[in-house]
């Protein structure tokens, strides 16, 4: 038997926690030219649940709306989600799993599924570039040691 203890990473699940699409002006955003300015907005929760107290949940949420001759001609908001287990995974290593690792797994099909619903409103395809959220967990690392920020886990990015 050895002295070092076990080391866990798994994921558990991967959901959708909450989607919604809304087209506020049709059917006349339909007419005008489509000339859209496309805007994105990310934000990453964590918080433990189980009683284990190894299980987390990460939440990716992202905001998407679109505008057109400064209307919103489409808004979407999607919450992709998923469960992971850490076993002997603490400190720094737990929030950068936490903070850029877990929402990098996320990110794929929280971009699918907005493609999906931007295509079915019956709009141009739209996909979402990639997004470097290890610096993007770095940045916030920063600005929390700087007091601008709260820290990584169990608040908002």
């Amino acid at each position: 038997m050895s002295d070092t203890p076990e080391r866990t990473f798994q994921l558990q699940r991967i959901y959708t926690k909450d989607v919604s699409f809304e087209v506020p002006g049709a059917p006349e955003v339909f007419i005008k030219p489509w000339q859209p300015r496309v805007n994105v907005q990310l934000n990453t929760e964590t918080r433990k649940v189980g009683e284990s107290g190894n299980d987390y949940e990460v939440v990716l949420s992202l905001t998407v709306t679109a505008s057109n001759e400064e209307k919103t001609v489409y808004l979407v908001e999607i919450k992709q989600a998923g469960i992971f287990t850490m076993i002997g995974i603490e400190g720094e290593e737990r929030e950068q799993l936490l903070g850029a690792y877990c929402p990098n797994l996320l990110f794929p099909y929280a971009r699918e599924l907005i493609s999906d619903l931007v295509s079915r409103g019956t709009f141009p395809q739209l996909l979402l570039q990639p997004i470097n959220f290890d610096a993007l967990f770095q940045d916030a690392k920063a600005r929390a040691a700087a007091g601008q920020d709260a820290p990584a886990e169990g608040n908002t990015h």
